[in-house]
């Protein structure tokens, strides 16, 4: 039991490559491209499932066949359900190529623990060297299950540094000079270095601010569409950026409301007026909710034809957020 859950504390842990921000990378747990096909994708899965299948692991030791399973339910098998069906994995493509799109024109800072990974940054033919290093690391990827979590971290850096090349993104080498140019202006010219460092920093400012707008617009799109899984990443991410834009605080308490998240949408409301009094989208946020959680409790007001008696809770669900907030009842 304790190797189990270890085992799962562990998985959560993967915080390289796409993982690192917040995404499950289903093409680094298979090990195919980004851009594989259907056959490839299911040629690929039932060669893993082979070698995780218990007939496969009647030799290895308890903890081996404990372990094999746990990647197969958890890991390999959810990423073959994503990516076998054309429609769940046009969707997942489709959040893929913003996220790229996105760290692009955020020009955020990629940290690179590989080598692969790094030459890839540097390569002129991406394509043929991303290809050849998943094909070669497809080969042995779940030979030793005890670096399985490794080797799929190592390809999730590999799918980041493609998908941000593609996108338009230059890991130029000559970052290095101009921090040192930088550097040296700071030593000979001590007011002409603080003028420049002030200078940039409004651009970062700028800059920032031109990246929030864009999340909120995004977020914005995609909750007409009903899409708020995807809208409340576009706005974690903006938070990240701007922990403290009461507006990004109050959209995300407006999608974890659709949600039917009350906690979370409180504390983002709370956060949102904390930082902006007159926000009104959270105090609107806040006034719905203080109004459910009064039906909930029978502590709200009764209307004229409301009876002398509170009636008992309804237990099965079927008001809810939604029925009690924006009409209609949640079946």
């Amino acid at each position: 039991m304790e190797k189990l859950f270890l085992w799962r504390y562990m998985s959560l842990k993967i915080e390289r490559g796409l993982f690192k921000f917040d995404f499950i990378d289903y093409h680094a747990v298979l090990c195919v491209p980004v851009d594989a096909d259907s056959k490839e994708i299911r040629k690929r899965y039932l060669k893993i499932a082979r070698r995780l299948h218990p007939d496969s692991c009647a030799s290895a030791s308890v903890e081996e066949k404990q372990l094999a399973s746990e990647l197969l339910s958890k890991l390999v098998n959810p990423a073959y359900e994503k990516l076998s069906q054309d429609k769940s994995r046009t969707e997942y493509m489709v959040v893929l190529s913003q996220m790229g799109k996105r760290l692009v024109q955020e020009s955020a800072s990629v940290d690179l623990s590989s080598e692969p990974a790094r030459q890839l940054a540097a390569v002129p033919n991406v394509e043929q060297l991303y290809r050849s290093a998943i094909t070669k690391i497809s080969e042995t990827q779940y030979e030793n299950l005890s670096q399985a979590l490794k080797i799929i971290a190592y390809v999730s850096e590999l799918n980041l540094v493609y998908l941000m090349r593609t996108a338009g993104k230059k890991f130029a080498s000559a970052s290095a000079p101009a921090a040192t140019s930088t550097t040296k202006a700071k030593t000979n010219t001590g007011q002409s270095a603080e003028n420049t460092q002030t200078t940039s920093s409004q651009h970062t400012t700028n800059k920032e601010d031109a990246n929030v707008a864009q999340y909120l617009r995004r977020a914005q799109e995609l909750m007409l569409k009903n899409q708020f899984a995807q809208a409340r990443i576009e706005l974690q991410d903006a938070i990240k950026l701007a922990p403290n834009n009461s507006r990004c605080h109050s959209a995300i308490g407006v999608v974890y409301l659709k949600q039917n998240q009350i906690t979370m949408a409180k504390v983002h409301f709370d956060r949102a007026l904390q930082l902006d009094p007159n926000d009104k989208e959270a105090s609107e946020g806040k006034r719905k909710i203080e109004q459910f959680l009064g039906q909930k409790s029978g502590t709200a007001k009764p209307t004229a034809s409301s009876s002398t008696e509170t009636k008992p809770t309804d237990k099965s669900g079927g008001g809810g957020l939604f029925g009690g907030l924006f009409g209609g009842k949640k079946k």
